[in-house]
């Protein structure tokens, strides 16, 4: 679940990080089929009031993207922090089985030091307070970075999503491995 950096916004479908995690999955044999719940525009509490009807299917693994529009709007830290428990909360409640991953995000600097500092915080804070698996920064490698970036200077290119796809599956990799083995030692 996420925001156009998780849509793909610009690109194929299948050039977006999701399409590639799902490649990465299936060169590792891991039996995961990566949905991309990607939204342009949304913010926290979009996601928040969208989870719901992400609960209705199956779910063993759930990627939370959010905050980058938060972040580029400059809403409060302190809303987007309570989105994003409440987001987690409810996969939590709906798929207590389902790992939880939390993907880190960075506000702009132009928002000001407190603001970024605040804001980078929050992420951490979420997941040791909800227990997700804290996953690096999305756009680690990537932001800022004309060469592997669209022309709009904040969606990332063909090249730039394998990054991305590459950072998130760092994160990503160990929780679905563990999820493998779970799956297989319940079905013996």
């Amino acid at each position: 679940m996420g925001t156009s950096l998780t849509a793909g916004l610009g690109l194929d479908p299948d050039q977006a990080y999701p399409a590639v995690l799902q490649r990465k999955i299936d060169s590792a044999g891991l039996p995961f089929q990566v949905v991309n719940a990607g939204l342009s525009g949304e913010t926290s509490a979009g996601a928040l009031r969208r989870v719901p009807w992400l609960l209705r299917g199956p779910i063993d693994v759930f990627v939370l993207e959010t905050g980058a529009n938060d972040a580029l709007r400059g809403l409060d830290v302190d809303s987007t922090r309570a989105n994003i428990v409440a987001t987690i909360r409810a996969v939590r409640a709906a798929r207590p089985q389902a790992a939880i991953g939390l993907i880190a995000m960075q506000a702009p600097p132009n928002m000001g030091p407190q603001y970024t500092a605040a804001f980078r915080a929050l992420y951490p804070a979420v997941a040791r307070e909800t227990g997700a698996q804290l996953l690096p920064f999305l756009l680690s490698g990537v932001a800022g970075r004309p060469d592997l970036n669209q022309a709009d200077g904040m969606h990332p290119n063909v090249r730039g999503a394998a990054i991305v796809a590459d950072t998130v599956w760092r994160g990503l990799e160990p929780m679905l491995r563990s999820g493998a083995a779970s799956r297989s030692g319940s079905a013996n």
